[in-house]
């Protein structure tokens, strides 16, 4: 079976390794980065399908990675991740390319359903 990698985005440390544990105990295998600039870096030498995205980066922000991300990795699925949101970014997601949009403090265990359901889809994709 193919490796189910998460890419969590956030400049917060303690926000990455609560993700990166919740879903390692989940089985999937988890990559973390602190900026968008990072992420970028990481996507052509360790791809990823799903995406955990923090809104509010140093830089590039999350909705700008977005982009980015849907332009060079299409069959990618970003969720966006964030501590306050307005009606206007709310439609700068949608715009961008996110799946969905989840408002910190999230519920782990909604982050692990999304990432479940991200990677079905994936597979059905995959068998068509």
């Amino acid at each position: 079976m193919e490796e189910k990698r998460i890419l969590v985005v956030d400049d917060q440390p303690v926000i990455r390794e609560m993700f990166k544990r919740s879903f390692e105990r989940a089985g999937y295998t988890v990559i973390t980065a602190a900026s968008a600039e990072e992420a970028l870096e990481i996507m052509p030498k360790t791809p990823c399908s799903v995406l955990f995205l923090d809104l509010d980066l140093p830089g590039m922000d999350g909705i700008e990675l977005c982009r980015v991300i849907r332009k060079q990795w299409p069959m990618a699925i970003p969720y966006a991740v964030t501590g306050y949101t307005t009606l206007y970014q709310l439609s700068e997601c949608r715009e961008a390319g996110f799946e969905d949009y989840f408002s910190k403090p999230a519920k782990m265990a909604d982050l692990r359903k999304a990432a479940e359901l991200a990677f079905e889809k994936l597979e059905r994709w995959k068998q068509r």
